[in-house]
């Protein structure tokens, strides 16, 4: 049976201030009036039934995700102890559905995508989960890349395997390129972004994951036994404090010889800084604004208003983020340096209530 598994535990660094500790991206409704992981959960819904809509997540959310996603069980919320990066909360997630079904099939998804064309989406998922059972592979779905994006990790694509739509077997990961590197792979053609949604067999992927996280497998193999008994919570907290956390894709898709590309037509983004947000954003005079704003003389500037009014005369390159107690103003080219930043500023007495 095929499960949705949303993965709901990021503290969404990229995007601070809007995005804080208490109330991350997930929960955020900045594209729409409803938050990224409404959006996601409604998505999917259209192919898979609420009771086999999973969320992973830790305790400091699970009470914000009933409040959000009331139509799930409470028991289809698994938290996690602590968070041990992706391969940690998939392989958990993975354990428990596989003792609740041996042919579970899982379809793995981020809270936090913008997703156009939902009908073509949901095609490509079907395709990915025909190849899955088919093949016994570790599928994931590609995008096909529209600029040099250096941001995204890319897949190259391998030898094309009978299928609907494009399908390939994956020659090689790549993580996140330079500037001159992503415009050779958009020229070449032969590459596409990695999305970060997987789809696979819950036993297939446990096996990967013997090979190439020897450890981490005998961890959750501890959980296994005892899930779905009054064990399970304990032995879950012991194993974690033995657990070394690694990405998936670190962790195995980069080693696996069983990893395979959907090639998807749909429209993705993903939203996890204010470049991508930006791109949401309405145009005014070579910017972007939202909110109460007046830009004059400026270029290439993204605004984030609130309540005040935020003039910006004679700038450029900037990031200005008005999000209540804090305002952030930020040379557009660090973009992916916030999560310093955050720390800098967890570090600095006194200022822990602005995270």
């Amino acid at each position: 049976m095929l499960y949705a598994l949303i993965l709901a535990g990021g503290k969404g660094t990229r995007l601070y201030p809007l995005s804080r500790e208490e109330n991350p991206k997930q929960f955020l409704e900045i594209i729409n009036d409803k938050s990224f992981l409404r959006n996601t959960v409604d998505r999917i819904l259209k192919l898979i039934p609420k009771e086999n809509i999973y969320v992973v997540t830790n305790e400091a959310y699970k009470e914000k995700i009933y409040s959000n996603l009331k139509e799930l069980p409470k028991e289809n919320i698994f938290i996690e102890p602590s968070n041990k990066e992706t391969a940690t909360c998939i392989g958990l997630s993975a354990v428990k559905l596989l003792k609740k079904d041996k042919e579970a099939v899982m379809l793995v998804l981020p809270s936090d995508h913008y997703i156009d064309k939902e009908d073509e989406f949901l095609e490509t998922v079907k395709q990915g989960v025909n190849i899955a059972e088919r093949k016994r592979g570790l599928v994931t779905i590609g995008i096909n890349p529209t600029r040099p994006e250096t941001g995204y990790g890319y897949i190259e694509m391998g030898q094309r395997v009978p299928s609907a739509i494009p399908s390939y077997k994956v020659n090689r990961f790549v993580e996140k390129p330079n500037l001159e590197v992503a415009q050779d792979f958009l020229a070449k053609g032969t590459y596409l972004w990695n999305s970060g949604m997987f789809i696979w067999k819950a036993d297939v992927f446990l096996r990967e994951m013997e090979k190439y996280l020897p450890k981490m497998y005998k961890a959750l193999m501890e959980i296994y036994q005892v899930a779905g008994t009054e064990a399970e919570d304990e032995t879950i907290e012991i194993q974690y404090n033995v657990i070394d956390g690694i990405s998936v894709d670190f962790g195995i898709m980069q080693k696996t010889r069983k990893a395979y590309v959907v090639k998807s037509e749909f429209g993705w983004d993903d939203i996890g800084s204010f470049k991508a947000l930006s791109r949401f954003l309405k145009d005014e005079q070579g910017n972007k604004a939202q909110g109460n704003t007046f830009l004059y003389s400026c270029e290439n500037c993204s605004v984030f208003g609130e309540k005040k009014l935020i003039i910006g005369f004679g700038i450029s390159d900037l990031v200005i983020v008005d999000s209540g107690d804090v305002i952030l103003i930020m040379d557009k080219n660090k973009d992916q340096e916030i999560k310093q930043l955050v720390k800098g500023i967890k570090d600095k007495e006194g200022l822990n209530n602005y995270l």
